[in-house]
């Protein structure tokens, strides 16, 4: 904490962070040095420089390319293995299924392996779990019947690595198994024909950061190369068409935006906004989006219209959407998710009222427990992952929500904070017999937990997480790129910072300060929303909108400020309404200016 500079001495704000200047002195060094010698504007230097990127390597930063960028397939372990085994089910026109999981990376992933095998004539079956009767990942029944039904092939996309029992079951009923995942190693690799994953031990690619579509890009990149020779006649498809699907599939999985993965959403929101893929083309239309698709259409719009089917629905029904060359078929699909989303919403409004008063009579009593724990027998199973997101952003601490059946057994869901290991928590609970079964990384994990242990997995989590914690909280800061007026915050300036972009995990989005506005107007809209006019000394205007935040404390301190003299923080984005083009600014925090 010592080397964070304060930003507009700001200790303690509405949301109870510090603020505090992204860019250290030498930062501050590199962005100059950004902008003398590539003539690049201030703020874009300084975007740049807050984030790790160099005088050197800024060019190609800005424009990056898939040729650049594109690692060798063949440097990630099994990879020449699965490309021969799936050129080999072309060439002899084997039946092929795919196994996918029920989330956007998963539905991405298998459409964009049916559409490859769907250009050289094969009709790949997809076959993806539902969520609560079958769980995650490959399980023996199902790979059994894929085999029963003739796939001599059977692909497993972002999921597989982990499923020993179910690939030896597929093997036994005379099925191969290739595995295309990214997902961490939990024990002995599967003993299929390859299992090609990034972040297995002995991988020495450096992709980790690769989601399953990313995966199974390269995958099909080394694969045409084979087919190429061996099929010299037959047109290779244009897989750089299909980087949209690969980009939903980026931003929706939360990957780093770095290296290829930045290529990959770069290229593929070009490929997205030319509307090709019918599914894609149809969500834009369910969702009301008229404006050039971006990333936060990716992750907030069509992403969550696509987990609705896996959540609530049929779990199939993104990646038949994301499959299919009928734009009949796709809109109707896509009106079907519409629906689902929606019910989805309004279970998940009823649910998080109910676990957030269960969380705040915690809260209330001084500091609170280190972990947020909830529970209910009411609550639907798909949609407690989400209910721990929104419980880990209203209560500032790691949090999960628990699903309870008429058995007294629970799925679970949990969501941590930067810093805190919840994967490596949740696998010790594990170890002490605290948990059926669980399992997970730094930020989410999955648990199941018999009823009659949630006491003692409260007081374990208690034991071993407090200090750790809350020392986390009282460390959290928000990083400031730089200050602006309401009059400076225009179209102009919104165009040259999207110059740095696009922005998401990994390359976090601008934020910046209005210090020492007018909060002239606060007024609640939507679900949960406050829109709010500010003001500057100079008379400078600026609408923006504060989301989901009516109940929190920053809610309360916008609605108790109207009249008052504020810093307020957040970023900029376009406003598209009827035709027009306007500046938004999307409030995160604020504090008392002086």
């Amino acid at each position: 904490m010592a080397d964070l500079r304060p930003f507009l001495d700001v200790r303690r704000s509405a949301s109870g962070l510090s603020w505090v200047h992204r860019l250290s002195e030498r930062d501050e060094n590199v962005a100059l040095a950004i902008t003398q010698n590539h003539g690049l504007p201030d703020i874009v230097a300084r975007v740049l420089a807050g984030r790790g990127i160099d005088s050197d390597a800024c060019l190609g930063f800005l424009d990056p390319t898939i040729r650049d960028l594109l690692p060798d397939p063949a440097s990630l372990t099994d990879m020449d293995k699965a490309a021969e085994r799936l050129a080999r089910a072309v060439e002899r026109r084997e039946p092929v299924a795919i196994f996918g999981d029920y989330d956007v990376d998963g539905a991405a992933s298998s459409a964009l392996m049916k559409c490859f095998l769907g250009h050289y004539g094969i009709e790949a079956e997809i076959y993806i779990p539902d969520r609560i009767f079958e769980g995650y990942g490959p399980n023996p029944d199902a790979m059994r019947d894929l085999a029963g039904r003739g796939a001599t092939l059977i692909v497993t996309v972002d999921c597989g690595t982990n499923s020993g029992p179910s690939i030896a079951a597929a093997n036994a009923a005379g099925a191969d198994v290739v595995v295309l995942d990214h997902h961490q190693v939990g024990g002995a690799l599967p003993e299929a024909v390859a299992v090609v994953n990034p972040n297995r031990e002995d991988d020495l690619s450096g992709q980790g950061h690769l989601c399953a579509a990313g995966v199974v890009f390269l995958t099909l990149v080394q694969t045409v190369k084979i087919l190429r020779q061996r099929l010299a006649a037959t047109r290779p498809p244009d897989l750089l068409s299909m980087l949209d699907l690969v980009a939903l599939a980026t931003v929706c999985d939360v990957v780093p935006l770095a290296g290829v993965n930045r290529a990959f959403v770069v290229k593929g929101l070009i490929a997205a906004r030319h509307m090709q893929n019918p599914g894609l083309a149809a969500l834009q239309r369910v969702a009301r989006i008229g404006e050039p698709v971006n990333t936060f259409h990716l992750g907030f719009l069509i992403g969550p219209r696509i987990n609705a089917g896996g959540r609530i629905g049929d779990a199939a029904l993104g990646a038949r959407l994301l499959a299919t060359d009928d734009p009949v078929e796709a809109r109707e699909i896509a009106e079907t998710l519409d629906r689902l989303n929606q019910e989805r919403q309004a279970l998940e409004r009823a649910m998080l009222e109910e676990a957030r008063a269960e969380a705040d009579a915690e809260l209330i009593a001084g500091k609170g427990p280190a972990i947020v724990v909830t529970a209910s027998q009411k609550w639907h199973p798909g949609i407690v992952g989400l209910l721990a997101s929104r419980l880990k952003d209203h209560a500032r601490r790691p949090a999960f929500a628990i699903a309870f059946n008429a058995n007294g057994t629970g799925t679970g869901s949990g969501r941590s904070i930067p810093g805190f290991d919840l994967g490596r928590l949740v696998r010790e609970a594990v170890s002490r017999g605290l948990l059926v079964k669980g399992g997970g990384h730094a930020m989410a994990a999955g648990i199941t937990v018999e009823r009659e242990k949630l006491g003692a997995l409260r007081a374990f989590f208690e034991e071993i997480a407090s200090e750790d914690v809350f020392r986390l909280r009282e460390e959290e800061t928000l990083k400031v790129d730089a200050a602006l007026l309401a009059e400076g915050a225009n179209l102009q300036l919104l165009e040259i910072i999207e110059k740095a972009g696009p922005f998401g995990a990994g390359h976090a989005q601008p934020v910046f300060v209005l210090p020492r506005h007018e909060i002239a107007r606060v007024q609640p809209v939507g679900t949960g929303h406050l829109r709010v006019d500010l003001k500057s000394g100079g008379g400078g205007r600026i609408q923006a909108m504060a989301f989901r935040c009516a109940e929190t404390d920053l809610g309360n301190f916008l609605l108790k400020s109207q009249g008052r003299t504020v810093h307020v923080a957040g970023s900029i984005s376009a406003n598209y309404w009827n035709g027009a083009k306007s500046v938004q600014f999307r409030l995160i925090d604020a504090a008392l200016a002086g």
